[in-house]
């Protein structure tokens, strides 16, 4: 059943629509011989079937913002280092999973998409270190009007997007945080995490949270309130079988959905 629409909901347009349906394509649509994931092939083939992107983005060293999803760039370009400590230039001459592909930026990903589908923008901010990131995705952002939202991990992202430009739609991910080197969080606050206790922090307007903590009280809470609720990554039919009932829906990988 879908979540009952939000008071806000006009301010963010076609965002909040394409919220809902159609399904959207982990990192683009891309598979294991063909076109890399977060590349613009990836990318083309989503917006070719029919289907929204979710991408992955972070800074380069000298502040641009890039679709990437690893801190590492070794296995998805085989070089050594973190994407973070190279430049923009220096990035895009590294091919991606032997292809010709190579990381785009942000805007670049934008342009490729233009207005066919709604783009889920994951920042990769580390906490500790909110404002940079944020506010060079904010400027790219400006040049696109095409339908987006913000999603991440980091509550205080979200706190920061709340305060400097609501009009954009957010989503709070969220996952177990049962992991001990989790983002260098405390364990108190990867348990806080894991309850969602940090979307009073985020003030999100939906929630994008592991398929592995759904069904989960507190979300059900948040969804009859008007919070809709995107599960990823979801791997298979069966899976969303089992879902389907706590969510508004999905962020697919490996399947047609």
């Amino acid at each position: 059943m879908r979540t009952k629409p939000r008071p806000q909901i006009e301010e963010f347009g076609l965002a909040w629509e394409l919220l809902f349906s159609p399904p959207v394509a982990h990192r683009g649509l891309w598979t294991p011989n063909g076109a890399p994931e977060n590349s613009l092939a990836a990318f083309q083939a989503a917006c070719a079937g029919g289907y929204g992107i979710e991408l992955d983005v972070q800074l380069s060293a000298d502040g641009e913002a890039m679709v990437f999803h690893d801190y590492s760039l070794a296995r998805m370009t085989g070089a050594e280092g973190k994407l973070r400590d190279h430049s923009a230039a220096d990035l895009k001459t590294l091919k991606l999973a032997g292809t010709d592909e190579t990381i785009p930026t942000l805007a670049e990903a934008l342009v490729e998409v233009g207005h066919r589908c709604l783009v889920h923008i994951e920042l990769k901010t580390p906490f500790g270190e909110v404002g940079a990131l944020e506010k060079r995705v904010s400027e790219v952002l400006l040049d696109h009007n095409g339908p987006i939202c913000i999603i991440g991990f980091n509550p205080y992202m979200h706190a920061w997007f709340a305060e400097h430009h609501p009009q954009i739609l957010r989503g709070l991910d969220s996952y177990a945080w049962n992991d001990d080197g989790a983002m260098k969080l405390a364990p108190e606050q990867r348990k806080a995490f894991a309850a969602l206790e940090h979307v009073d922090i985020a003030r999100p307007d939906f929630l994008a949270l592991d398929a592995k903590m759904l069904p989960s009280p507190r979300a059900d809470l948040c969804r009859a309130k008007g919070m809709p609720i995107i599960a990823w990554t979801v791997r298979d039919p069966a899976e969303w079988e089992r879902l389907e009932p706590h969510c508004d829906n999905l962020i697919f990988e490996g399947w047609p959905a």
